[in-house]
């Protein structure tokens, strides 16, 4: 009993019981989706995805919902979202947009996040 009391005060005395990286900057990616295109007679349906990866694994894949090309919003009406980096991850990254064009196929608009770096912005003018 007296041992865990000696552990206890030891711990309590430590002067930093945050986790081991948590002085480090927040990361983020600001995403925009927009086109400069006429799609307004394109009834094909897409789905976006924002995405980001380390050099491991992917540690960000969120779908937006499924939508007509039609429907992309110009420039003016960009769809913007900003996300913090998963467990503020320090590494390179690659991010952006991931695509499917139903019954067409896949596709993507990816860039490098420099480790280092504090925010990424991701614009992707839909072609």
């Amino acid at each position: 009993m007296a041992a865990m009391a000696v552990v206890c005060m030891i711990y309590s005395c430590t002067k930093d019981h945050s986790n081991p990286g948590s002085n480090k900057p927040i990361r983020k990616v600001h995403y925009e989706l927009f086109t400069t295109e006429d799609f307004s007679d394109d009834q094909h349906d897409i789905q976006f995805n924002l995405f980001m990866r380390d050099s491991r694994r992917t540690i960000f894949d969120s779908a937006l919902g499924i939508i007509k090309v039609k429907d992309i919003p110009d420039s003016l009406h960009r769809w913007i979202f900003d996300k913090v980096v998963p467990g503020n991850n320090q590494d390179s990254l690659v991010v952006g947009f991931t695509y499917q064009l139903f019954n067409v196929g896949f596709s993507w608009y990816l860039d490098k996040f420099q480790k280092g770096d504090t925010l990424k912005v991701i614009k992707y003018s839909f072609k």
